[in-house]
């Protein structure tokens, strides 16, 4: 940016809000950094009271679901810093469970609130399900929707290619809804763009590589991929404007632990929040739908509401 040039501005009233946006885009403008690589400065020394609040009150709009691999909530408490300050700074529960074992069915679960009788990981070839996603469900109802899959070679792919694992991209088993599939089951690099500006979708969901959702890589490893991709969110429109929430949660734990995973709410209602009711994927079915003002998918209907248990405003 021309230094000069903003010495001739002629001095514009800002709100303290407004004053931080610009100071860190000054910042990472000056820095050279590129986005995704290096967390906006607001999160960069944690989940500071720095961090843009953005309007409390404004209405959940759009959900982004973020879903790490195979540990508990112990694990992912000590194993991920930067995620557990946010979980303490916004929300988080304590009783939320995945539906069953291995990863695939609970991607089904979250996806398509059921497992349809998935028992396995084996690719969409072996599992043509012929039912709804909540993503199908926004589209036919007017609303966006876009799953956004790391590492992905191709919009909607159906055959692993690590380390992209498409057991872990629920929308490629929708054989119904293979059209919008490929329009908008879509990789990494329409994420930045859409967070930029503000095109975010009602029902969002991003899928972390191999190496990033703690499957093959570290759980620092995924903390740091989380604390990146946070700091896009975190600087972009529809966070700033309230009604994005944004929710990390595990497909499934280890094994050990009765599939208890860290689940967090990151919106800017949630104040210190800890939430201790039993809650569960259908639950976040369920918060997909009540986000997007959809018809409840399958057992998001009798799924207890995430909505009411941590006070998020949807309605």
């Amino acid at each position: 940016m021309n230094m000069r040039r903003l010495e001739r501005m002629r001095p514009v009233r800002r709100t303290p809000l407004a004053a931080a946006v610009l100071a860190g885009m000054l910042a990472a403008g000056c820095s050279g950094a590129t986005p995704g690589t290096t967390p906006h400065p607001a999160v960069r020394n944690g989940a500071s009271a720095a961090a843009p609040m953005g309007a409390p009150d404004a209405k959940v709009t759009k959900l982004l679901v973020v879903v790490e691999e195979n540990h508990s909530l112990a694990q992912m408490r000590s194993g991920m810093p930067y995620t557990f300050r946010l979980a303490k700074r916004y929300g988080y529960a304590t009783s939320y469970h995945a539906i069953t074992h291995p990863s695939l069915p609970n991607y089904l679960a979250l996806a398509g609130g059921k497992t349809y009788g998935v028992s396995n990981d084996a690719d969409p070839s072996a599992h043509r399900l012929t039912g709804r996603s909540v993503f199908g469900q926004a589209l036919a109802h007017h609303r966006t929707a876009t799953l956004y899959a790391q590492s992905m070679p191709s919009h909607c792919d159906t055959a692993s290619n690590a380390p992209y694992a498409v057991k872990h991209n629920p929308w490629a088993y929708f054989v119904k809804e293979r059209r919008q599939c490929r329009a908008h089951d879509v990789g990494m690099r329409r994420f930045g763009r859409d967070v930029a500006a503000g095109r975010l979708p009602a029902v969002g969901m991003v899928v972390p590589d191999l190496q990033h959702d703690a499957h093959d890589g570290t759980l620092r490893a995924a903390d740091a991929w989380f604390r990146s991709l946070m700091g896009r969110v975190f600087a972009g429109p529809d966070w700033q404007s309230g009604h994005l929430a944004v929710v990390l949660t595990a497909d499934e734990d280890d094994g050990s632990l009765g599939n208890r995973v860290l689940t967090v709410v990151i919106h800017p209602s949630q104040r210190h929040h800890v939430v201790t009711r039993r809650l569960d994927h259908y639950s976040l079915t369920r918060l997909y739908d009540e986000a997007a003002h959809l018809p409840l998918l399958n057992h998001a209907r009798t799924a207890p509401s995430m909505a009411k248990a941590f006070g998020l405003p949807v309605r």
